[in-house]
């Protein structure tokens, strides 16, 4: 019998989760109350309690309930709750999880439910299910239902919405997903100034029997690619654009955070990396570029979008950055490197023709990367660099069988 997760701070949501437990139960399926409140105690015994979950991140929760701090309650059973989460999906305890909440509770059960991989169901009932929600569900498949009314116990309205949720969370663990229906995966990294490489790439990798799923590198695009990556669905990285460093170590607006191509090394998989589209960092508008940068190259890509050429320092911090994101990967890693241009703007006669800033990339690369580089004298959009990264991930792959 499927068992299904209700999270919920019990302590002023009780009754709410109590009956969302009944209609789960109703379904045929096994409720399992975790209590994550942190103001008085619940009005029934719940399966696992706050404790059970501070335990998790081995928070001693006792005092930070006598001093009745509830933000600083709310972050630690936001820091918490994904541990515990975590650890009970990844022993087979629950199928899928639920929760009803206002802004504490959304908070806590929307980041136990980044912790669970791509395809795990997960559903929140939230009173902030409007608006810009992306601060809650990350890159996850967190399924935001609108409460309507506030959580603050049953009446005509609520007692609907709530047997619906129960009923689409029943149905999202009963769905029969062919986990091995398909074409073994591969992930990509693209910018429009690596569209050709990747499209090149992608046709060898698909015709050697591949599916192979292309992520823009904006931010959002690298942080959804991670997440997948972390599923466990992949079976090689081609991320041949690996720009988003530019935004990161410069300041810009496309970075995808410190833990880019962290992914990678946890899910042990092979990888072919290359220095795509570092040469440029990302703005709005060319007005809101800081008066910090004025003396650098921009390019005018569209009228809300000014890219900034990436200077010598920039580009060896990047390229260092790359390498000893490479060296943490236990599986077959290579870095392919394109001596002549790094993006469709950067060869010679290009807008971004910086050889110092580019040589200071490609010594850095070698000066700290411990996998294989290989250094091809082409741009990053010939036929020959794109075919040569797929064939590479394709050896590396077979390697690590």
């Amino acid at each position: 019998m499927p068992t299904i997760a209700i999270l919920g701070t019990l302590d002023s949501k009780g009754e709410e989760h109590a009956f969302l437990a009944d209609r789960v139960h109703e379904r045929g399926h096994t409720p399992l109350l975790i209590d994550v409140g942190t103001g008085s105690e619940p009005p029934f015994k719940p399966d696992y309690s706050r404790f059970d979950v501070a335990a998790a991140a081995g928070l001693d929760l006792a005092p930070l309930l006598q001093r009745h701090d509830r933000g600083e309650c709310v972050i630690a059973m936001s820091q918490a709750a994904p541990l515990f989460i975590a650890q009970l999906a990844e022993a087979g305890t629950i199928d899928g999880v639920i929760s009803l909440g206002g802004g504490g509770g959304t908070a806590i059960a929307t980041a136990a439910m980044r912790a669970l991989p791509i395809g795990f169901p997960k559903l929140m009932v939230s009173t902030l299910a409007s608006g810009n929600t992306a601060h809650y569900m990350g890159c996850k498949d967190i399924v935001m239902m609108p409460s309507i009314v506030d959580v603050c116990g049953l009446n005509r309205l609520s007692r609907n919405l709530f047997t619906r949720a129960a009923g689409a969370i029943c149905g999202m663990v009963e769905a029969k997903v062919d986990a091995d229906a398909g074409k073994p995966l591969i992930v990509a990294s693209m910018f429009g100034n690596t569209t050709t490489c990747i499209n090149e790439a992608k046709a060898v990798l698909e015709n050697a029997g591949y599916e192979v799923l292309v992520f823009h590198a904006t931010g959002s695009g690298g942080r959804a690619m991670e997440s997948l990556i972390e599923s466990g669905l992949v079976t090689g990285v081609l991320d041949l654009t690996t720009t988003e460093w530019a935004d990161e170590i410069v300041g810009a607006t496309l970075s995808a955070g410190p833990s880019r191509m962290d992914a990678m090394s946890k899910a042990r998989i092979p990888a072919v990396i290359a220095p795509g589209c570092v040469d440029m960092a990302n703005f709005g508008a060319r007005e809101t570029v800081p008066d910090t940068f004025a003396e650098r190259t921009f390019y005018q890509h569209n009228p809300q979008v000014t890219l900034m050429r990436t200077n010598a320092q920039e580009c060896a911090a990047i390229g260092e950055t790359i390498a000893r994101k490479a060296n943490a990967n236990p599986a077959p890693v290579a870095i392919l490197n394109p001596l002549q241009a790094v993006s469709e703007i950067n060869g010679q006669g290009q807008p971004f023709y910086d050889p110092e800033a580019d040589q200071a990339l490609f010594e850095a690369i070698h000066a700290h990367a411990k996998v294989e580089v290989i250094d091809l004298d082409e741009t990053i959009n010939s036929q020959r660099f794109a075919r040569a990264c797929a064939e590479k991930l394709l050896e590396l792959i077979e390697r690590h069988r």
